[in-house]
């Protein structure tokens, strides 16, 4: 990745019509006035200027199964380093997808590259989608050949507005010349959804791993991540001056930091939302650092499914081997060649870092966890006929999971 890269009832109409009543009523109005009014409800959230997230669906050509696509643009501009979209797609399998926004000359055309290892290689150098939007339609090419997509809102997926933040923090705030670092948020929120949701959305954002601290607003958690981003900033560059009184010039490249958080979509299908929590951090050297955390959600209740959520004390054993044949599939590496001749590791660890789908697990490894930065981060899907001794009973998987389990 580039380091370029809303019921007010009237109380005076209220007032008027217990007025024109019996006595019998009034003497029931003054009780009722008694009680204290309902405030008024919120404002549902809106998205942010240039921030949202829509669903498409389509065939892709030579397929006779259609796909879904998930899609989320953030804001860019010149202290961007990520791209301006993200996007998922799966079929009916329910193994999704990763694509990687590239840059586009119009603004209402967009360029997508599929970047799982299955489609793109071990290069990630996957086909194309050059697209244009025409009305609530998407239109263009997959690969060189027609396709088309039109945008979508499924029965039993949840309805969710992006919402953008971005500041700069100053260095030295008393220099005309100081050097700045950069900071944005770009969340997702559900819209008509258990108020359980919205709040353990924010706590996995926040890094939380249990769902018993209060959860911030998105609001609030913004400007707490600002004032702890620039009191760290700020700590970083009094080092580089041990003289309060030197107002020497650094270099252009000096304390340009840069760190950004990004939510997207991996599934939304009820009874499932599963959202991917992007971190990325630039402080220097050759290339930003990065990473997701990734989160299945239980959308009828809210509920956080993490790890010991979904499997089975001790299974750890079993998903290793699981693990290891699933990611030779992924990488396409020979079942007589060594792990650790193309990975990190010999043999393959199970991270705790998983979401679910309606086919199956996908188990997401960072940067470095198992395999090098120019390799980037390795997901691994494992269907759940695989799984399905190892799960957790009364897991919110799904109709199609059902079928998937019944069928083994």
């Amino acid at each position: 990745m580039s380091r370029h890269c809303t019921l007010r009832l009237g109380a005076s109409a209220l007032l008027l019509a217990l007025a024109a009543c019996q006595e019998r009523q009034q003497t029931n109005a003054e009780a009722t006035s008694d009680k204290p009014t309902t405030p008024p409800a919120a404002a549902a959230p809106t998205n942010s200027p240039g921030a949202w997230y829509r669903q498409y669906r389509g065939q892709l050509p030579g397929s006779p199964d259609s796909i879904t696509l998930h899609l989320t643009a953030a804001p860019t501009g010149a202290n961007s380093e990520l791209p301006g979209y993200y996007g998922s797609y799966h079929r009916r399998a329910g193994q999704p997808f990763e694509l990687i926004g590239l840059p586009t000359v119009t603004p209402d055309s967009l360029v997508l590259q599929d970047i799982s290892p299955e489609e793109g290689g071990l290069e990630n150098n996957g086909p194309v989608w050059r697209l244009r939007r025409q009305g609530n339609a998407l239109v263009g090419t997959h690969a060189g050949k027609a396709v088309r997509l039109r945008m979508v809102q499924p029965m039993g997926s949840v309805a969710l507005v992006a919402r953008h933040f971005t500041d700069s923090v100053a260095a030295y705030p008393n220099e005309p010349k100081t050097p700045y670092a950069h900071q944005s948020l770009l969340a997702l929120l559900p819209v008509k959804a258990p108020a359980a949701l919205q709040a353990n959305i924010v706590r996995t954002l926040r890094g939380d791993t249990l769902s018993n601290r209060p959860a911030p607003t998105l609001e609030g958690y913004w400007q707490a991540q600002l004032q702890e981003y620039t009191e760290e900033y700020r700590a970083n560059a009094a080092e580089l001056r041990t003289d309060p009184a030197d107002t020497t010039e650094l270099p252009a490249y000096a304390l340009r930091y840069d760190q950004q958080q990004l939510v997207r979509v991996l599934w939304n299908q009820a009874p499932l939302l599963s959202l991917g929590f992007l971190n990325y951090s630039y402080s220097g050297g050759a290339h930003g650092n990065y990473g997701t955390t990734v989160a299945s959600f239980d959308v009828r209740n809210g509920r956080a499914l993490r790890y010991a959520d979904i499997f089975r004390p001790g299974v750890e054993p079993q998903l290793t081997q699981l693990l290891n044949r699933a990611v030779r599939r992924t990488l396409g590496i020979p079942a007589t060649a060594r792990l650790d001749q193309t990975l990190l590791v010999e043999q393959m660890p199970v991270t705790r870092n998983v979401f679910l789908t309606s086919g199956g697990a996908v188990f997401v490894y960072v940067p470095y966890e198992i395999a090098s930065y120019a390799q980037g981060e390795i997901r691994v899907f494992v269907p759940y006929a695989d799984l399905r001794p190892l799960l957790q009973p009364s897991l919110p998987l799904g109709a199609q999971a059902d079928i998937a389990n019944q069928s083994t």
